[in-house]
């Protein structure tokens, strides 16, 4: 199979999604490899090292997409890539669908084979291709708030680690899957007092026997909620459904319940945020403030780390995408269940139904196995 490798155009995306041994893999696989030139630079990945792997180093973003039958990226294809899709051609990458009608109108239209990776589940219900990179924003996320509690950035002026004498901030963590669980461990590293709010029981217990003595896991009600809200200096937004739109548990009257300069970071803003009041941010202009809560929803946090969120990334793919290449999207996902799982969509229909959801096209729909089988649907109906 002929894969391609573009350059992330996302705004201060440095993240690339191949690296050096994920290509030497596809090359002894018997598949060829193109890398767009300085496709790698922002993590560190010179083009020489692609060569030494058995890649070749293609000149534009328009020669990988014509060559290519499988693109491999790490973020959603932009505007300005659509009319470079074709139809039938499979890319394998973080698609979020849900939080993005244009993006799933245009794929949609062109026919493509959409492999997402934040949906690839296994039967035990984790998501193996969405961890790596859930684990790096976890892990950012007391940090970077942390950093805008600085007055200078309209925050609360407050140290979150504290000093002698002066209490550490009080961190509010919303979702304890592996976000949630991350983010709860670094902000007990820096000292702060955290408290991690879930609805499943079973978490909340596991979390109880691993986490330090400053993390205190408790039923997030309603009531809980507020209680906690008022208390935070920094709040984690970390709630997930998986492929779907992430649900508004902040609301706008909590921020004025909130203390004067606290930090919201919204990790779910790759499903569309977890606040009436997110919209997604740059690493370029990372925060606003809504009834005075410093807001913090960069869609890529990841990709301020580039290098070790690129080698975290491509240690869970490769073994994926070896499979889609040896066997074709088809026979691996029949072959492959959490595979199946992350088909998006296949050739004119949507496969994953939180995408048709969100956007009132459940006419479009089909289960993937279903749609697999048919061969797919003529692509650009006249109602997209």
């Amino acid at each position: 199979m002929k894969i391609g490798c573009p350059r992330e155009i996302k705004s201060q995306e440095f993240r690339v999604g191949l690296i050096p041994a994920a290509v030497k893999a596809y090359v002894e696989n018997g598949h060829e490899v193109c890398i767009e030139k300085n496709a790698g630079i922002g993590a560190g990945i010179p083009d020489d090292q692609y060569k030494a792997a058995g890649g070749r180093v293609c000149e534009t973003a328009e020669e990988v997409w014509k060559w290519a039958e499988m693109i491999v990226k790490v973020k959603e294809p932009l505007p300005v890539e659509y009319d470079l899709m074709q139809q039938g051609q499979l890319i394998y990458t973080y698609f979020h669908f849900a939080a993005d009608e244009k993006l799933t109108r245009a794929c949609l239209q062109k026919g493509i084979i959409a492999l997402a990776y934040e949906t690839v589940q296994k039967p035990d219900g984790s998501l193996p291709l969405l961890k790596p990179m859930s684990e790096v924003a976890g892990r950012m996320a007391p940090l970077m708030g942390a950093f805008y509690l600085g007055k200078l950035y309209g925050g609360r002026g407050l140290l979150a680690t504290g000093v002698p004498g002066v209490s550490p901030a009080n961190v509010l963590i919303i979702g304890g899957g592996t976000v949630g669980g991350n983010a709860a461990k670094v902000a007990a590293g820096l000292g702060a007092r955290v408290t991690l709010l879930d609805i499943n029981l079973d978490t909340l217990e596991h979390l109880g026997n691993i986490m330090p003595g400053n993390v205190s896991p408790i039923y997030a009600d309603p009531y809980t909620l507020d209680k906690s809200l008022r208390e935070a200096d920094i709040v984690i937004g970390a709630v997930l459904i998986p492929g779907a739109k992430a649900p508004k548990v902040i609301k706008r009257e909590h921020l004025k319940i909130m203390k004067a300069g606290a930090v919201f970071v919204d990790v779910a803003i790759d499903q569309g945020g977890c606040s009436e009041t997110s919209h997604p941010t740059t690493h370029g202009d990372p925060v606003y403030i809504v009834e005075g809560i410093v807001h913090y929803c960069v869609a890529n946090m990841p990709g301020a780390y580039a290098r070790t969120s690129t080698f975290a990334l491509n240690n869970r793919t490769i073994k994926y995408g070896l499979r889609l290449a040896n066997l074709g999207a088809e026979a691996a996902c029949a072959d492959d269940p959490a595979l199946m799982n992350g088909l998006n969509m296949y050739r004119g229909f949507i496969t994953f139904k939180p995408v048709a959801e969100a956007f009132d096209l459940t006419d479009y729909f089909r289960p993937a196995s279903e749609a697999v089988a048919s061969g797919g649907a003529a692509p650009g109906k006249s109602a997209l």
